[in-house]
C-alpha cells in the first residue's frame, strides 16, 4: 500500500467570520492577505512536505486551488519543483493539474517533464478539471470543461510520446510547431485521477487505467463509485484491484485524544469550501454527478438550510454539530496513535484502496503541532499500517500496473469491498 500525506495550505490567518459571511472560501477578498505572513506559510507548508518524506511517507501530494484562502498553492508546478529539488525519496503526487482551466496542454507537459526530471523519475501527475468555481476565476466555459480535459490529456500523452516536430489542430487547442525537446525521465509518467463522486469521471479514468482517487468522499458513496469503476474495468477486459483505488482520510494526532479533538476542528474552520452558488455552475456536471456531488461529498460540511447566513453565533455552531457527525462517521479521525489506528484499519477493510492518503491538519494549527503529529504517524502509525496493508493484500500501483490483471475465466469481476457496495 503507498501512503501519502496531504493537506490543502490554508492561508489561515484570515478572519472566520470574513468566510462564513463570505459563504464559504472562494471569491473572499485578497485584502484579507499580508505578504509576510504568506511567505512564511509557504516555507512552513515545504518543510512540513519534507519533514513528511523524512520520517517515512511514500508521498507528497500537492493540489492547486485559486481565489480563495483555502488553498495557497496557486501553481502546482513551483511546489513540485522546488520538492523534486530538495527532497529525495518520496514520490512527487500532483493532483493535480488542472489542464481545462490551464489552456495550455503544451506548456503543461514541458513543465511536468521538467519536473520528473529534476526529481529522477519520481513525479505522478494526476489531473483535474478544476474545480467549478474556478472556471470563473480563469474566465473558463463550464460547459466546455470535460471537452477541454479530454482534448488537453490527448494532446500531452502525444507530446511525451511523439517525436517532434509536428503540427497539431484540435478543436479547442491549436499549435503551429511541436517539439517540446525535454521529455519526462518516465518513459510513461503514472497518472492518477482525483475525484468528489463524479460518475463520468470515474468511468474515464477506468477507461484509461488510471487509479481513482477519492478526496474524502462518504464511505457508501465512495464504495458505489468502485463498483462503476469495477463494471467499467470488466467491459474493458481487465480486473480491478487495490492498485486502481486511492483513498483521502482526514487525520489529526496528537498526545492525547482531547488534544487531538481539538486540533481537529481545523477541518471546519471557515464552514463550506465554496459559497453555493459557484459550488454548481451550469453545464459543469451532469445531473447525476451534481446529485452525488451535493449529497454526499459536502452535506456535513453546510449549515443548516435554515440559518441566517449573517448569523455568525448559529453558523458556528452548525458547524460544531457537523463536525461531531464527523467524528461519528470518521470523516475526519483524531486522537492518540493508539486510538486511529484502529479507525485507520476499519477504513482500510471497508474500501481496501492501493492508495492511501492522510490529510493532515486544517486551519490555524501550530506549525509545531502539526511537526509533533509527523513524529507520531512516523514512529507508530505508518508501521501499523503497512503491516495492515501486506495482512490485506492492499497492492499499489508501483507494485501491480493498474489494468494489467485478466478478468477470471468465468469474466465477473471481484469488486473487492463486498460488504459497503452491498451497503450502497
Amino acid at each position: 500500500m503507498h501512503i501519502g500525506y496531504f493537506v490543502e495550505q490554508q492561508y489561515n490567518p484570515v478572519p472566520e467570520e470574513a468566510v462564513l459571511l463570505n459563504g464559504g472560501f472562494f471569491g473572499l477578498s485578497n485584502k484579507y492577505f499580508d505578504r509576510k505572513t504568506g511567505a512564511a506559510l509557504y516555507h512552513r507548508y515545504i518543510k512540513e512536505f519534507l519533514e513528511a518524506e523524512r520520517v517515512g511517507y511514500d508521498s507528497m501530494i500537492l493540489n492547486e486551488h485559486h481565489a480563495n484562502p483555502a488553498c495557497m498553492s496557486n501553481s502546482i508546478m513551483i511546489e513540485a519543483a522546488i520538492l523534486a529539488y530538495a527532497s529525495h525519496r518520496a514520490k512527487i503526487v500532483l493532483l493535480g493539474t488542472p489542464l481545462p482551466i490551464m489552456k495550455n496542454p503544451l506548456r503543461a507537459a514541458e513543465e511536468l517533464a521538467q519536473i520528473d526530471l529534476i526529481s529522477n523519475g519520481r513525479l505522478v501527475p494526476g489531473i483535474i478539471r478544476g474545480a467549478a468555481w474556478e472556471q470563473v476565476a480563469s474566465n473558463t466555459n463550464p460547459a466546455l470543461n470535460r471537452e477541454l480535459f479530454d482534448e488537453a490529456h490527448d494532446f500531452m500523452l502525444q507530446a511525451w510520446s511523439r517525436p517532434g516536430p509536428w503540427r497539431y489542430e484540435g478543436k479547442h487547442f491549436h499549435y503551429r510547431f511541436v517539439n517540446p525537446f525535454v521529455r519526462p525521465m518516465q518513459e510513461k509518467p503514472p497518472i492518477w485521477v482525483p475525484g468528489v463522486i463524479s460518475p463520468e469521471t470515474v468511468i474515464w479514468a477506468a477507461e484509461h487505467r488510471y487509479p481513482y482517487v477519492a478526496l474524502g468522499t462518504e464511505v457508501a458513496a465512495t464504495a458505489k463509485m468502485w463498483k462503476l469503476y469495477g463494471d467499467t474495468a470488466q467491459r474493458m477486459g481487465y480486473q480491478v484491484g487495490p492498485e486502481n483505488f486511492g483513498y483521502f482520510q482526514k487525520v489529526v494526532v496528537a498526545d492525547t485524544d482531547e488534544e487531538a479533538y481539538e486540533l481537529g476542528k481545523g477541518h471546519i474552520f471557515g464552514g463550506s469550501f465554496t459559497p453555493t452558488r459557484f459550488a454548481s455552475l451550469p453545464g459543469y456536471n451532469s445531473k447525476d454527478a451534481v446529485k452525488n456531488y451535493a449529497n454526499k461529498f459536502y452535506e456535513f460540511l453546510r449549515p443548516r438550510a435554515t440559518l441566517d447566513p449573517t448569523d455568525i453565533p448559529g453558523l458556528r455552531q452548525s458547524f460544531a454539530d457537523n463536525y461531531a457527525k464527523h467524528q461519528e462517521t470518521m470523516h475526519v479521525i483524531t486522537g492518540t496513535p493508539k486510538t486511529v489506528i484502529p479507525k485507520l484499519r476499519a477504513r482500510l477493510e471497508a474500501l481496501r484502496p492501493g492508495i492511501f492518503t492522510i490529510w493532515g491538519p486544517e486551519g490555524p494549527i501550530p506549525h509545531e503541532k502539526t511537526m509533533r503529529m509527523m513524529k507520531l504517524v512516523g514512529d507508530e502509525v505508518l508501521p501499523a499500517l503497512r503491516e495492515i496493508g501486506k495482512e490485506l493484500d492492499l497492492t499499489d500501483p508501483f507494485q501491480v500496473e493498474p489494468g494489467s490483471r485478466p478478468l477470471p475465466a468465468n469474466g465477473q469481476w471481484n469488486p473487492l469491498v463486498p460488504t459497503q457496495v452491498a451497503a450502497a
